[in-house]
C-alpha cells in the first residue's frame, strides 16, 4: 500500500506548479517532499477531514489550532516557503479547485478519513451580527481581539501596555528592549504633534493608555482617551487614578463618531484607522477634520497593505480582527488630504514592526505555559500563528504600517508647522 505521505504529496505537487514547499510527515510515519523543507506533521485522519469541510486557508488554520497539524521548526519558514511557492509559481486557487477536492475525498475515503464534521478547535471565534461598521458591531469586533483578557495582554507585552510597533532607536543595543522601543514611540508622537502644557489632545482607541498616559505625565496635556473595549476602559481610567492623573486624563467608552467636542491641539489614532472600515473612511477622515481646531495636528499610526497583497484573511477574520481593512499608504494619505488636512509627513516603520512582532513572539513562546494555563492551548495556538503570519508579512513587505502627520490649515493656509523635524529627532530636544 501507498504511505499516506505520498499519497496527500502527490495531490499537493499540484496545487504547487513549483513543487511542494514543505516536508510532509503523516500519522502512519511515512514522509515526502524535499528533504530540507520544513516539517509539517499531520497527527491524525482529523487534519485530513477537516480539510473536506473547510478547504484553504482556514481548515488549515483550523487544524493547526486543534493540535491536528503540527509544523517542526520554524513556523514563519513553512509560512514562507509556501508563500513563495503560491508567488513563483504564478496564479494560484487560494483554496482546492473542483478537481483537486474530488481527488483528495477519493484519497481520504481509502485513507479512511471521511466522516462528520470535525468540531470547532476551542478557540474563540468571531461571529458578529448586524450592519457592517454599525456602532454595535464595532463594538463586538473590538471585545473579540481587545477583550481577550487584561491579564492576557500583560503577560505578552512590556510594562508600558503599548499593543502597536515599537520605534527601536537603538535596535543593537543589547540593554534596549521592547519597553524602551515603545517609550521611544510614544516620546516621538508627542514631539510630532508639539504637545505642550495645557495641550488638549484626543486619543481616539487609546488601547490600555500608553500613549495618554505618557503625554499627561510627561507633556502635561490634557487628554481625551476613547475606547471601545470594556476592559481597555478600566485598565486605562485604574492606571489614571493609580498614577494620580485623573485631572489631566479623561477616558471614556465610546465610538468614534460620538466624539462631538471639537477644537483639540491634537488628535492621535494609533493603529486604530484598520478598524474604521473601507466604505466609512472618508466620514472618518472628515470627523478627524471637524475634531481638531485649525493648525491642530494629526497623527495617525496604521498599518497598511502592499499593492499587490490582499491583505486579511480567513483566519484573521475569523480569529484575530474581524471586519478590519487596510489600504495601500498612498490611498489612506489621498483620503486625509480630501477631508482637508494637510499631509506634511510620513515615516514607514515597516521594519520596526519585525522588531516589535519578535519581541512579542518571544515572549509567546518563552512563557508559553502561562498563556496556556490563562486562556488554553487553542487559543496560544490562534496566537502562535498570527505572531507568526504577521511578522512574516512586514519583514516581505506585505504589509507595513506608518506614521502620518497632517494639520488642519487655518482659513489663511496657515500649518503652523516647525521649519524642520530636527526637534522631533534630536535626543533630549522638544519642539
Amino acid at each position: 500500500m501507498t504511505p499516506v505521505a505520498h499519497r496527500l504529496a502527490a495531490l499537493l505537487d499540484d496545487h504547487f506548479p513549483g513543487g511542494l514547499p514543505v516536508r510532509l510527515r503523516a500519522w502512519d510515519g511515512s514522509e515526502a517532499g524535499p528533504p530540507d523543507a520544513p516539517v509539517v506533521v499531520l497527527r491524525t485522519r482529523r487534519a485530513l477531514r477537516r480539510l473536506l469541510w473547510q478547504p484553504g486557508e482556514l481548515g488549515l488554520a483550523q487544524a493547526y489550532i486543534a493540535g491536528e497539524l503540527e509544523v517542526e521548526g520554524d513556523l514563519a519558514d513553512a509560512l514562507s516557503g509556501v508563500w513563495r511557492a503560491v508567488r513563483d509559481g504564478g496564479p494560484a486557487p487560494a483554496a482546492p479547485g473542483p478537481r483537486q477536492l474530488a481527488a483528495l475525498a477519493v484519497t481520504a475515503l481509502r485513507l479512511g478519513a471521511l466522516g462528520p464534521r470535525p468540531p470547532a478547535p476551542g478557540a474563540p471565534q468571531a461571529r458578529l451580527r448586524g450592519a457592517l461598521h454599525s456602532t454595535g458591531r464595532d463594538r463586538a469586533a473590538i471585545s473579540h481581539h481587545y477583550d481577550l483578557s487584561n491579564d492576557w495582554y500583560a503577560l505578552l507585552l512590556d510594562e508600558t501596555m503599548a499593543y502597536s510597533c515599537g520605534y527601536w532607536r537603538r535596535p543593537d543595543d543589547p540593554s534596549y528592549g521592547p519597553a524602551d522601543a515603545q517609550r521611544d514611540k510614544l516620546e516621538l508622537i508627542c514631539r510630532k504633534l508639539g504637545l505642550f502644557p495645557g495641550a488638549r489632545l484626543l486619543d481616539i482607541g487609546c488601547g490600555w493608555g500608553s500613549l495618554s498616559l505618557y503625554a499627561a505625565r510627561e507633556f502635561k496635556a490634557h487628554v481625551t482617551a476613547v475606547t471601545l473595549s470594556r476592559e481597555q476602559h478600566d485598565h486605562v481610567a485604574a492606571r489614571v487614578a493609580r498614577e494620580g492623573l485623573g485631572e489631566l486624563v479623561d477616558v471614556q467608552r465610546r465610538h468614534y463618531r460620538d466624539i462631538t467636542e471639537a477644537h483639540h491641539d491634537a488628535v492621535c489614532a494609533v493603529e486604530m484607522g484598520e478598524h474604521v472600515g473601507d466604505a466609512q473612511y472618508p466620514a472618518f477622515a472628515a470627523r478627524l477634520h471637524t475634531l481638531l481646531r485649525p493648525g491642530g495636528r494629526l497623527l495617525v499610526q496604521q498599518m497598511s497593505r502592499g499593492a499587490g497583497a490582499r491583505g486579511g484573511g480567513a483566519f484573521i477574520e475569523s480569529y484575530i480582527a474581524p471586519d478590519m481593512h487596510m489600504r495601500p499608504l498612498g490611498e489612506t494619505v489621498g483620503l486625509l488630504e480630501s477631508a482637508g488636512l494637510e499631509v506634511r509627513s510620513v515615516e514607514s516603520l515597516r521594519e520596526h514592526y519585525v522588531r516589535t512582532i519578535a519581541a512579542w513572539q518571544h515572549t509567546l513562546e518563552t512563557r508559553w505555559a502561562e498563556f496556556v494555563a490563562l486562556a488554553g492551548e487553542p487559543t496560544a495556538r490562534v496566537w502562535r500563528l498570527y505572531m507568526a503570519g504577521s511578522g512574516l508579512a512586514f519583514r516581505e513587505r506585505r504589509m507595513g504600517v506608518d506614521q502620518i502627520l497632517a494639520v488642519r490649515p487655518t482659513p489663511d493656509g496657515e500649518a503652523a508647522m516647525p521649519p524642520t523635524p530636527f526637534d522631533w529627532y534630536a535626543p533630549g530636544g522638544r519642539g
